[in-house]
């Protein structure tokens, strides 16, 4: 399959540091999460992607075009959504929209008609004519993705696109995006909300130290740092007994036989790694206890 993304050898530093050391990846669609600890690159890399700032070395590509020299050919193709709104407040929601349109080249008639497409897909049409000053702040993040998508782009970059929301905005933005990527729009987001990659990301990479330390699905990310666990857990909450990866299923069968002879009522506890455990330890940060529990009762 042909990359819709393309980096070879990519670098970048800024005041003297090294940003983006030689970063190689092919993107072929979809929906694609970077993660990384504050100040490991991914703004970087999302300006150098939407032709906002020059790389230093390497090459990277949209659609087969360079994003140097061919700058202008890949703005045609690409939406982007940085950290903050960048829409007018005095403005309405529908004025925003309307303007943008206008710049990009739309007629009159069809920058209405888009605008009023994007309002109703947003959920926005009726307070398309407040002011966004009036907006929520999920209201704000909307318009600003809707912006985005005024001329239907081929790829779209999200650069933390929900921080800050309260969770009703973050699962219309989250539905947002993925009606996007259902209609063929490839999606390169940042986020720092772990469960945010897992809920929509087909392909997850991890950037560390301006270097990629691991890319995959969130399964297998999830599978560098573990396996799902049984333990049998007494009243108290306490770990009375590990029995091991729950793979093994004979073996589980003959320890839970033997509990015959406990006069104890005991629960078995199925613990596994979440992508935030994937993520402390791929980027040598202090764990914590994070694993999810899948709770049954079992009598002794």
């Amino acid at each position: 399959m042909t990359a819709v993304i393309e980096l070879d050898g990519l670098g970048k530093r800024l005041g003297g540091q090294t940003v983006l050391d030689s970063l190689a990846l092919d993107i072929t669609g979809g929906i694609f999460a970077l993660l990384g600890p504050n100040g490991a690159g991914k703004t970087t890399l999302v300006s150098i992607l939407s032709t906002l700032m020059r790389p230093d070395s390497g090459s990277a590509r949209i659609l087969g075009h360079d994003v140097e020299r061919d700058a202008a050919r890949v703005r045609r193709h690409i939406g982007t959504t940085g950290q903050y709104a960048a829409i007018d407040e005095a403005l309405t929601g529908r004025e925003n929209l309307v303007m943008i349109a206008r710049l990009l080249g739309l007629g009159t008639l069809d920058a209405r008609r888009r605008a009023d497409e994007l309002l109703a897909s947003f959920d926005l049409a009726e307070t398309a004519n407040r002011p966004v000053a009036e907006y929520s702040g999920g209201m704000r993040r909307r318009v600003d993705l809707a912006a985005s998508l005024v001329l239907t782009p081929a790829v779209l970059f999200l650069d933390e696109p929900t921080t800050g929301l309260d969770p009703a905005s973050r699962a219309r933005l989250w539905d947002a995006i993925a009606a996007r990527a259902a209609e063929g729009c490839c999606v390169f987001m940042t986020t720092q909300m772990l469960d945010e990659a897992e809920a929509l990301a087909d392909r997850v990479a991890i950037l560390q130290g301006g270097r990629i330390v691991a890319d995959g699905t969130v399964d297998r990310l999830i599978s560098l740092v573990g396996t799902e666990t049984a333990v049998l857990v007494d009243e108290a909450g306490e770990v009375r007994r590990t029995l091991g990866a729950t793979g093994d299923a004979g073996a589980l069968a003959r320890q839970l036989a033997g509990l015959a002879e406990e006069d104890h009522r005991l629960h078995l506890e199925l613990r596994r790694p979440t992508l935030d455990d994937a993520f402390l330890a791929l980027t040598g940060q202090p764990g914590r206890t994070a694993a999810r529990r899948d709770s049954r009762e079992v009598a002794a």
